[in-house]
């Protein structure tokens, strides 16, 4: 009786010396819909083999004029991604296991039957197919969260980019530390990608939003008649995403009940569901989160030391947007070429005297107020250039303001500005004088060139902000 079982069609080699084992093979898989070739020698199989693409290659070990395990190893070193089934008369135990240290996928003994042979190929292509959904998978996930995602160039983001590629292949815990708007899962998310965890499931959770009952049963998962409500066996993240990476964030919110079932949960990678009587095995990398300094919440009593210790193993610091300016334009860029992409927006960019106000902006909520107030502009402008004036009633409010109100004449635009400048910009250029005259041991010639000023405009700063060499 024939399967009815619907396989996907697939190209496929048969190398043996036996005509009649040449053509069953044609027959049996052709009637599944594959489309077979035949080679009798094993020069003419691996020909063939190295000169087109076929998903399946069956190699028998007895050939008069090679090797058939040396076919095998040749397929395999120059086409990796081709599964191999090895058939022989001569089956052994020592054949079969040296068959697959060399990459055989499976193994037939002759004679096999229909069956064994549809089954075999039928194994063998859909591995090959997994294995290609797999690798389409993965690359998506590295263009997703490529560190080229991730704006910025500024050292402090370029030494975290390493610190990421060495983390990564590890199944060594994270704590990533910065404060809110950071993008801190931006970063989990990248270590996931570059992780052998890869085509498994990332899932983030944030602490703060759920009660330590209900985080219990979002992790652990519950059995019906647990609590009030609980109609039915649940799985809980840790079962569902095994093999894969959870996200805690923001993980200073566990109580001290909830953070000792966390740390057995890492120790001995055991969880046991909401009203459960027996622990389940679970295989996930945490990454976890914080916007607050654990080690002194350690000290206060608010945090239990040992977790912290096992949080603590590979921790990476995320630095506030006021800590590398110099990002600052091309975020804002990045965003500006985003939302008006999606807006269907015709706008070019900023002034430089918007881009010298974002600059010195300290940005409190970090990159994500910086988004949403690109993202603010583009919807609200009818400009295509966002100039000084559109970014002041969306930074600057209350006292901020000279009058407390947007400027309704040009000196009333040229008082504010000047205030700004000089409450955000004084202070950042006061300090970039500074360092410039400490590196260049306090002689304004050398510090004025090291920096590409002329001596007098240098000179002229160093007035403005009475700072003397001497």
């Amino acid at each position: 009786m024939r399967s009815t079982t619907k396989i996907t069609p697939a190209r496929v080699l048969v190398i043996d010396d036996e005509k009649v084992i040449c053509d069953a093979c044609k027959l049996v898989l052709g009637e599944a819909g594959h489309q077979v070739t035949a080679a009798e020698t094993g020069v003419a199989g691996v020909a063939h083999a190295l000169r087109n693409d076929y998903d399946l290659v069956l190699i028998d070990i007895k050939l008069p004029d090679m090797d058939g395990l040396e076919i095998l190893k040749r397929i395999h070193q120059e086409k990796p991604a081709v599964n191999l089934v090895v058939m022989t008369g001569y089956a052994s135990v020592e054949n079969a296991v040296e068959a697959m240290k060399l990459g055989a996928f499976d193994y037939l003994s002759k004679p096999f039957y229909d069956g064994e042979l549809r089954l075999s190929a039928a194994k063998a292509i859909e591995n090959k197919r997994l294995k290609e959904e797999n690798l389409i998978l993965r690359e998506q996930l590295f263009a997703k969260f490529d560190f080229s995602n991730i704006i910025g160039k500024n050292p402090k983001i370029l030494e975290i980019f390493d610190e990421i590629r060495k983390a990564a292949p590890t199944d060594s815990t994270v704590l990533i530390i910065g404060e809110s708007g950071t993008g801190k899962e931006l970063f989990a998310n990248a270590i996931h990608a570059h992780s052998k965890r890869a085509v498994k499931q990332f899932i983030a959770i944030d602490c703060s939003t759920f009660s330590s009952t209900l985080l219990e049963s979002e992790l652990f998962g519950h059995v019906k008649g647990a609590f009030t409500g609980a109609s039915q066996n649940k799985a809980g993240i840790f079962e569902i995403a095994d093999g894969g990476t959870l996200f805690l964030d923001e993980i200073a919110n566990l109580n001290c009940e909830f953070q000792a079932k966390l740390l057995r949960v890492m120790e001995f990678h055991q969880y046991k569901p909401v009203g459960a009587s027996h622990a389940r095995e679970s295989d996930l990398r945490v990454i976890a989160a914080t916007n607050q300094d654990l080690k002194k919440m350690t000290q206060d009593g608010l945090f239990r030391k040992d977790l912290y210790y096992r949080l603590n193993v590979l921790p990476l610091y995320i630095p506030p947007l006021r800590d590398r300016r110099d990002d600052i334009p091309r975020l804002a860029y990045h965003f500006l070429r985003t939302f008006s992409k999606e807006m269907g927006r015709q706008i070019k960019g900023f002034s430089d005297e918007a881009i010298e106000v974002l600059i010195a902006y300290d940005w409190p909520g970090n990159v994500r107020q910086l988004k949403n107030i690109v993202e603010r502009l583009v919807i609200m402008s009818d400009r295509n250039v966002l100039g000084y004036r559109h970014l002041l009633s969306n930074l600057y409010t209350g006292d901020d303001h000279s009058t407390g109100n947007d400027p309704q004449t040009l000196n009333e635009l040229k008082q504010i500005k000047s205030k700004i400048i000089e409450t955000h910009y004084g202070p950042i250029e006061k300090q970039f004088l500074r360092k410039a005259l400490q590196a260049a041991g306090w002689n304004i010639t050398h510090a004025a060139k090291r920096v590409g000023m002329q001596r007098s405009n240098f000179s002229t700063l160093l007035k403005k902000h009475k700072i003397s060499p001497r």
